[in-house]
C-alpha cells in the first residue's frame, strides 16, 4: 500500500471559487454576507492549518501531506457505497466523529458529542446537507463536499424546554422532506444517535429507521493511502509529545501533572483532545483503568498510560507505554510482567494479515495464564478517527461479546496487552498501532516500548 502522494496545497487557499456551500442561515440574510463569510472561512482553524513547528517536525520525518480533498472524497464514497450495499436512501449523523469523517467539518466536537444539536444528512444521491448549531455556516466553508448548510432545529430539552415536542415535529418534518426530495422513493434511512422520542417522530413521518453505526463503522474501517499519511503525521506529533512527557517524568511529579504534558504538547502541535485520562503509577497500575490522579510518583514506580489521543486532522493515535520513574533499576516482578506484556504484543502483531478471521484472532493469540494474571478487555481493535470497529475480545468473553469477521488490507489495528498479577504487584500496559497491508503488517507506532 503506497503512500507517496502530492504535496498539500497552500493551507490558506480557498476551498472553492464559489467559496462555500449554499447557506440557509442568518449569515446569508445580511447585505455584507459574502465578504463576512469569506473572512470567517479564512479564519477557520481548518483553513489556517497546523502550527509551523508541527509542520517542520512532520516534514523532517519525510512525510508529504496529501490533498485533503482527496481524503474527503474517499470517505464520502465509502459512506455512500455502504448505503448502497444496505439499500438505504441516506443517513442522519449526530456523532461528531461520524460527521467529521463524512464532511470534515467540526463545531465544538466534545460539546456536541453529548448535546444532540448538530447533524448531517448524507444521501446516496443529492446534496450533503449540514444542519449546524448557531450562526456558524462558515465552519463548513473549507469543505468542498458540503453543498448546503441550514440552521439545526434544536429539540433537546436543554434548548427546547416545554416546546420540545413542537421542535421535534419541525425537525422530523424537515428531514422527511429531505428524504422525499432526494431519496428516490426509498424511505429506509439510517441514523446513528437518537432518543426514543426522536425515533418516534421520524417513524411518524413514514421513515424506516436503521442502525447508522453499522454504516459508519464498516465505512471507516478501511483507510486510503492518504488517510494513512495523515495518521503518520499524527504519530509524529504524538512521538514528540511523548518525548516531552518522558523528560518531565521525575519522582515527585503528580500523575495529573504528567498527564497534562501530553495534552498540552498534542494541542500546541495542532492535535485536538484526549479521549480518556488513563495514566496511573505504582500500586495504581493494577488493576488497569485507574484514571490520572493527584498521587505523587515515587522513585522506582512503574508509570503506565494509554494515549487515546486525537491528533492533527482528527486522526487517532492510540498507543500504551509503561515507564519506570527515577534511577532505581526495575525489580524482578516489574521485569517479569513487562516481559510477558511485551511477548504478547509481538506475538499477536505477527498474527495480523489480510484474511485472518476475528475468531482466529480471539482464540489463537498468546495470552498469559489467566489464572495468575489479569488481562485487558480486548486483544485488538480498529482505529482511525477514534477507536473503531472491530473490537476483538478474549476467549473467555467470546460467547457474550465475540463475533466473526475478516481482517482486510487497509485496516489499522491496535494490538493491546495488560499484564498484572491477581491481587498483588504493579501491572504493565502496552499497545501498538499496526497497518495491515497486502504484504503483511507495518508498525505505525515507532515510539520505543522499553521501560526507559
Amino acid at each position: 500500500m503506497g503512500v507517496e502522494i502530492g504535496r498539500l496545497p497552500p493551507l490558506m487557499k480557498p476551498a472553492r471559487d464559489s467559496f462555500g456551500p449554499r447557506v440557509l442561515s442568518r449569515i446569508g440574510s445580511r447585505g455584507s454576507a459574502d465578504a463576512e463569510y469569506r473572512r470567517a472561512v479564512a479564519d477557520n482553524w481548518h483553513s489556517i492549518g497546523l502550527p509551523p513547528g508541527a509542520l517542520s517536525e512532520i516534514e523532517a520525518a519525510g512525510i508529504v501531506l496529501p490533498d485533503l480533498d482527496v481524503v474527503r472524497r474517499y470517505r464520502l464514497d465509502r459512506v455512500r457505497s455502504r448505503l448502497r450495499e444496505l439499500d438505504y436512501a441516506g443517513i442522519v449523523l449526530y456523532d461528531p466523529v461520524h460527521i467529521r469523517y463524512a464532511s470534515d467539518t467540526t463545531n465544538m466536537s466534545l460539546w456536541t458529542a453529548h448535546n444532540p444539536c448538530r447533524y448531517l444528512w448524507v444521501g446516496v444521491e443529492g446534496p450533503m446537507i449540514l444542519f449546524d448549531y448557531g450562526d456558524a455556516a462558515f465552519l463548513a466553508g473549507h469543505a468542498r463536499l458540503v453543498e448546503e448548510v441550514r440552521p439545526a432545529t434544536q429539540w433537546m430539552y436543554e434548548l427546547s424546554g416545554i416546546e420540545m415536542e413542537r421542535n421535534l415535529r419541525r425537525w422530523s418534518a424537515e428531514l422527511a422532506s429531505v428524504v422525499a426530495e432526494h431519496g428516490g422513493g426509498n424511505r429506509r434511512v439510517a441514523i446513528d444517535r437518537a432518543s426514543p422520542d426522536a425515533i418516534h417522530a421520524l417513524e411518524g413521518r413514514g421513515l424506516e429507521l436503521r442502525n447508522g453505526g453499522e454504516v459508519m463503522e464498516v465505512a471507516r474501517s478501511v483507510k486510503s493511502p492518504e488517510e494513512i499519511t495523515l495518521m503518520r503525521a499524527a504519530t509524529v506529533v504524538t512521538d514528540r509529545s511523548l518525548d516531552a512527557m518522558r523528560a518531565a517524568l521525575e519522582p515527585g511529579i503528580a500523575e495529573l501533572e504528567l498527564w497534562a504534558v501530553l495534552h498540552s504538547e498534542n494541542v500546541r502541535r495542532g492535535g485536538e483532545w484526549l479521549e480518556t485520562r488513563l495514566l496511573s503509577s505504582g500500586p495504581r497500575t493494577n488493576p488497569w483503568f485507574q484514571e490520572a490522579s493527584a498521587r505523587v510518583i515515587e522513585d522506582g514506580d512503574l508509570v503506565a498510560f494509554d494515549t487515546d489521543l486525537i491528533g492533527p486532522f482528527g486522526m487517532c493515535v492510540d498507543i500504551s507505554r509503561t515507564w519506570i520513574a527515577g534511577d532505581r533499576p526495575p525489580n524482578a516482578h516489574q521485569l517479569d510482567v513487562f516481559g510477558r506484556a511485551e511477548e504478547m504484543i509481538h506475538h499477536n502483531i505477527a498474527m495480523l494479515r489480510p484474511g485472518i478471521t476475528f475468531r482466529e484472532l480471539t482464540f489463537d493469540t498468546y495470552v498469559p495464564d489467566v489464572e495468575e494474571f489479569r488481562h485487558y478487555t480486548t486483544q485488538f481493535h480498529g482505529v482511525g478517527m477514534a477507536d473503531e470497529w472491530p473490537m476483538i475480545v478474549y476467549p473467555d468473553t467470546w460467547d457474550q461479546s465475540g463475533w466473526d469477521g475478516v481482517v482486510e488490507a487497509g485496516m489499522v489495528m491496535c494490538v493491546e496487552s495488560f499484564v498484572g498479577r491477581w491481587g498483588r504487584g504493579e501491572g504493565v500496559k502496552l499497545e501498538q498501532q499496526v497497518l495491515v497491508t497486502d504484504r503483511g503488517t507495518e508498525l505505525l507506532s515507532g515510539y520505543p516500548l522499553g521501560l526507559r
